[in-house]
This record gives structure tokens, sequence and C-alpha cells, in this order.
């Protein structure tokens, strides 16, 4: 069975790869409900579930109750996908937040595969089918990417463009057509489009392409592409919300300037560390230097990657999911660097790829199944639908008074109730929620109190008790495996068990 199977992959590699690329990212489309970060969430499904909704959540459209309301640096093209998705879904007779998102869970691991099939293409045209084999495992397989390959994750949707981009320009060996570098540059303004800050790889993508010596007329067409769809969908976008171009656009390099330093601050070797870690050592120290052994003779696999990479090396906001637009071109450049080394060195150098290789599948597929399955952020998500599921709510209260001026925030999406939310803090007391309350007309007074984290928790609900004599308890959400193994490995990733209260 093993051998048929090896001899099936060794004819059939693309196939196979793309095979098992899918089956993981299905099962990550059933079984990985919730979201990964803030911004794959709050970002683009409550935005675009709120539209559908008639309300703004994140208030970002024009109003005129609030004519002095301004550009806030969101791009307005894959949030407006969603909401032409949500729309339509939801005039299909859908409306169960869950069952609304498998579909969308569903198109974004399709699209991912577009990911694995280029990036094969590509490694098979710069080395040979063993690596193009290889590269595609690792698209494929790789035990973080079916996980993020199905959440609502820009840095992850933005990839597909890019890669479709790159294999065109290397299909004939940069001799292409008028056209074909008219469709390059458009779709390096889709992933832009996606993505505000991919603009730093078509930078990089520019200048490999004058160091390949591609003519002036092909150069001045993908210039041309980039800016006739990225006037589409920027531009026009923009006017139509705005009656002003590109406003968001600038909006966004505005705030990055104005708040480099406000938040996510970290340290100068963040992604180097990150990118060594998520691609597991020893082999992550190889695939790195493998990077660099061709870039020279790979310009257009080194010189948008490395321009990404050390822009957010050198900006002091830093955050995780910011480097992994270029993750995929690491991959394949590193792995065509690291076969030509084992391959130049002798049998030892071959021995030791050997062991590296061994020793990351041992751990990936460690990894991989866990992850792939893992529900995200779900005492959050299921705090919401439990409460959804009562039709009672009226509006929330989220006691969070462990954290000192902000409270975590509730996925109001699985709720279906856009009302806003009052948070207990330690600097806004039960007694300021109170006092609200006493002033709130009766038909909007929030009639639910959602507990964050057990810290303290008796000591909580007693002084909220106090305030509201009638609270009464109604359910505890434990957060997922996954969760409590990334709270245990870094507290900062707070998501511990709720515990949902009722103001009768």
């Amino acid at each position: 069975m093993i051998a048929s199977l090896k001899h099936y992959f060794n004819q059939h590699p693309l196939r196979s790869v793309l095979f098992l690329g899918l089956l993981f990212r299905l099962i990550s489309v059933i079984f990985s409900k919730g979201f990964g970060f803030f911004d794959d969430h709050f970002l683009v499904l409550e935005a675009a579930q709120s539209w559908v909704d008639g309300a703004d959540y994140n208030n970002w459209l024009p109003s005129a109750d609030d004519p002095g309301r301004e550009p806030g640096g969101h791009s307005f093209f894959y949030v407006g996908i969603h909401y032409v998705i949500l729309k339509f879904l939801t005039t299909c007779g859908l409306t169960d937040p869950q069952g609304k998102l498998y579909i969308i869970r569903l198109l974004h691991a399709l699209w991912s595969m577009l990911t694995i099939y280029y990036g094969f293409k590509i490694a098979y045209k710069r080395s040979n089918l063993n690596v193009a084999a290889w590269v595609g495992l690792a698209l494929s397989l790789y035990w973080f990417f079916p996980f993020l390959s199905v959440r609502n994750l820009v840095e992850i949707v933005c990839i597909p463009p890019m890669m479709i981009a790159t294999w065109l320009a290397y299909k004939d060996d940069f001799k292409f057509s008028g056209k074909t570098a008219f469709v390059i540059g458009a779709w390096l303004a889709v992933a832009f489009s996606v993505r505000f800050q991919s603009v730093i790889f078509t930078a990089g993508f520019g200048l490999a392409l004058l160091i390949l010596r591609v003519s002036f007329r092909n150069i001045v067409l993908v210039i041309l592409g980039f800016l006739v769809v990225a006037g589409i969908t920027q531009g026009l976008l923009d006017m139509y919300v705005w009656r002003k171009p590109f406003v968001e656009f600038i909006a966004y390099v505005q705030y990055n300037i104005d708040n480099a330093t406000v938040y996510g601050v970290n340290v100068y070797h963040m992604y180097l560390s990150l990118i060594l870690g998520l691609l597991i050592p020893p082999l992550s120290i190889l695939i790195f230097c493998g990077y660099f052994k061709n870039w020279k003779k790979e310009p257009l696999l080194f010189w948008p990657t490395f321009l990404f990479f050390a822009f957010h090396t050198y900006f002091p906001n830093k955050q995780e999911r910011f480097i992994l637009p270029v993750m995929p071109f690491i991959i394949i450049l590193g792995i065509i660097g690291a076969w030509q080394i084992a391959q130049s060195k002798g049998w030892e150098a071959k021995k030791w790829f050997r062991v590296t290789l061994i020793v990351c599948l041992c751990l990936n597929f460690f990894l991989l199944p866990v992850l792939t399955v893992s529900y995200s952020k779900r005492n959050r998500v299921e705090a919401m639908c439990y409460i959804a599921k009562k039709k009672d709510c009226v509006r929330l209260i989220i006691e969070d008074s462990n954290r000192w001026d902000d409270f975590t925030m509730p996925p109001q999406y699985y709720l279906g109730n856009w009302s806003s939310t009052i948070g207990v803090t330690g600097i806004y007391t039960p007694d300021s929620v109170l006092a609200l309350y006493k002033k709130t007309p009766l038909a909007e007074r929030p009639n639910y109190v959602v507990f964050m984290q057990a810290e303290h928790i008796t000591a909580r609900v007693d002084s909220m008790r106090k305030r509201f004599p009638t609270l009464h308890y109604e359910a505890t959400i434990e957060p997922s495996f996954i969760d409590k193994t990334m709270f245990f490995l870094n507290p900062v990733n707070d998501n511990q068990t709720t515990y949902i209260y009722k103001i009768r």
C-alpha cells in the first residue's frame, strides 16, 4: 500500500500535493471554527455582516448623523466581497452565522489552492520535479497553512495574486507579451487591494524586472495594469463611498505613520525568529540559508520578499501575521537553495539534510492535525452563540475588570445584535455601568453580562450582583485546547473561560 502511494506520488506529484492540500483544508473548513486574530474577524466579518443587517458596526461609512466622520484606512475591496457573499447567502435564506462561515471558509480554502499550484510550477520552472514536489508538500502541509488558509486573513488572501503574477513573469523566461505584462500588473493590484502593504512586494517586483532587463515597454505595461485595476478597486470604490479617490489608502498610510510606535512594537529580530520557528528548526535554518544562496540568480523570488521582510523588520509596529504574505516565496526559494546545498556538498551533507527532514516531518505531523481542527477563540464565539439562541438579548455588558482601560470585544457577528456594548474595566467600574443603566430607556437596557476570565470571578460576580440584584447564572463556556495552549505559551493570548449571566 505504502509502495503504491509512493509510486503514485512520484508519477503525479502535482496532483498529489493538490489533493493533500485540499484534504487538510477541507478538514479545517469543517472543524476549525472561530477566528485566528482580531483583524480577520472584527475588520472583515463584523463590518460586512453589519452592513447586510443595515448597521455600520465599525462606523466606517459616511453618516448624516456624523458629518465629520473621516476614512479610517480600511480597504473596502475585500470586506466588500464579504458583504456581497453574506448578502447573497442571507437572501437565499441562510441566516445561521456558523452556517455562512462554512461556505466562506470553503471559498478561502479553494482560493488558497492557487498558492500550492503556482508555487509548484514556479519551483519546477526554476529547479526540478523533486524540488517542486517538496515545495508543493510544504505549501500544502506545513502545520500552519491549512488553519490559516480558511481564515478571513488579508495577509493570506493576498498571496495567490502575488504568486500568479510571479508565475506569469517566469512562464516565458521574462519574455512575456504586452498583454501578459498588463495582467501581471493587474494581479499585483488585486493583492494591493486586499492588503495595502503588499505594495512593498510590488516595488521589489519592479526592481527585479529592472535587474532582469525586462523591456521598458513591458515594465510600463505592468505599471499601467497595476494603476488601472487599483484605480477600479480603490479609486472608484472610494469615490463611490467618500466622493474622493484613494482616501482609504492615504488614511491607512497616515495612521501607520502616526501610530508606528504606539502598539505592537517588538524586537528587531522578531520576524527572523518567527520564520525560523514556523518552518521548524533545524530544517528552517537550512531553508533560510538556501533562500540567500540564489539571491543573484533568482531576483524575482528574492528582492520582492527581501524588501518586504526588511521593511517590516525596520518598521516599529510588528505583529506576527504581517510577515505571512511572503512565507510561500521564502519556502520556494529556500527549498531550491537547500536542495542545491545538499547536492553540492557530498554524502555527509545529504545525510544531514535527510536527518533535518525527518525531524521536521515528525514535528510537523504532530502539530498539523492539532492546529487543523482547532476551534480558535471558542469561548468568545460560543458565548455569543449561546445568547443568540435565547433570542431575547437587548444589549450586552462585558465584565472584564481584570483589564484596566479596555475590554475584550465580543464577536457580535454570532450574536446578530449590533447594539453597542458596555464594558466594565478597571477604570469604568460597576457603579459607572449602573449609572448608565439607570439613564437608559427601559427597552434598551442591557440584560446579559458576560464575564471574561476566571480570575477573581466570585468577587466580580458579587460586585455586579450588588448593583444588579436579579443577576442570574446562565452558562460557562470553556476555551478550546488550542486557546488554552496559546495562553499557556503567552498570557497575551487572553482566551480564557467565559461566564454568562442574565439580568432578569
